[in-house]
């Protein structure tokens, strides 16, 4: 059996609002799209939160997880991820216990420490601007605190919360979170979909520093990365036009609505290379260079899960792009 086989497969969704279409249309989209891979027998499916951007319509993300997990049977569903300094850890808590109360056994709460916003943004969060350079490891084991055991003397509980012992995943793409997920003993997500460039030594710091815990007995790393599939390479390609244009956006200044694709981009060299760095992990192809990139990209990070985001305009192709990964991945 290939590694590919082997490794389970994931989706994260951002519920991207397409030029011409609704934010509920968005919301309708990603609810097909969980039903469907749940269908092909991945195993996670995860929404992010960012605030006050044109083109991403999860803000809301623990609403947003409810949704879906209602929507759907088995698939574990959860949040790559919420932005803890932008939250009291006790509405978090109390958030996800509703969540884990509701739907047992199929939540997960990815925690990142950015703030998924620009400044203003920030203020109308009332997020402190230096909350989460120095103050993440308290908040989360604040947090931590809220979903486990109620201790002897505890004053505030979590209710719904306390003691539901949600899993919590450390998101990152540099080198704090994987140290902190490695001395706490927790899963550790990598955000190669938009920023690859330190992937590897933060999975080297996490795994070398990796201790036991009560939750988990070995490191366990899952990665994030850009994958669009067609029926051919040249397909693929042109789908991918469309996260090229929101990366050459923000490049830019500019945020936007989901693109449709496009032949040609109107970039300078130094745009080009600057879009190409977001996108450096990314596997876009039809089913046999699919099959080739996802391969040589597990025997290279040797990742425990892969978690992947797949920005294309159409619904119906974006659905297309998950299906020949499966067939691929099971064939």
């Amino acid at each position: 059996m290939s590694r590919l086989a082997k490794t389970p497969l994931s989706v994260l969704d951002l519920a991207p609002i397409r030029q011409g279409g609704t934010i509920a249309d968005s919301f309708h989209e990603s609810v097909a799209l969980a039903r469907l891979t749940e269908r092909l027998g991945f195993t996670r499916y995860w929404l992010a939160e960012h605030h006050g951007l044109e083109g991403i319509a999860s803000a809301a993300t623990a609403v947003l997880i409810g949704h879906i997990a209602g929507a759907t049977e088995r698939i574990r569903v959860g949040s790559g991820g919420i932005m803890l300094p932008n939250h009291p850890p006790l509405v978090v808590a109390e958030q996800f216990g509703t969540l884990e109360s509701l739907y047992p056994g199929r939540i997960d709460l990815g925690l990142g420490r950015a703030p998924g916003a620009d400044a203003a943004t920030m203020a109308a969060l009332r997020r402190d601007p230096h909350a989460g350079v120095d103050d993440f490891p308290q908040r989360l084991e604040e947090l931590l605190g809220f979903l486990g055991d109620a201790r002897p003397g505890q004053r505030v509980h979590a209710v719904p919360g306390q003691g539901t012992r949600v899993p919590i995943w450390l998101l990152g793409s540099s080198g704090f979170s994987a140290q902190l997920a490695a001395r706490l003993g927790l899963p550790f997500a990598f955000a190669a979909q938009f920023a690859p460039g330190y992937l590897f030594e933060a999975l080297r710091l996490y795994r070398d520093n990796f201790r036991p815990s009560e939750a988990l007995e070995r490191p366990h790393a899952m990665v994030g990365l850009p994958v669009i599939a067609a029926e051919s390479d040249e397909r693929a390609e042109f789908l991918a036009s469309t996260s090229r244009q929101k990366f050459l956006g923000m490049v830019r200044g500019r945020r936007t609505r989901s693109l449709p694709p496009v032949e040609t981009l109107d970039w300078t060299p130094m745009e080009r290379g600057q879009v190409e760095q977001f996108l450096g992990a990314a596997v876009i192809g039809g089913p046999e260079t699919i099959r080739e990139g996802l391969e040589h990209f597990l025997e290279q990070t040797g990742a425990d899960e892969l978690m992947l985001n797949t920005d294309i305009y159409a619904a119906e192709e974006r659905a297309r792009s998950y299906e020949i990964v499966a067939e691929v991945w099971r064939s």
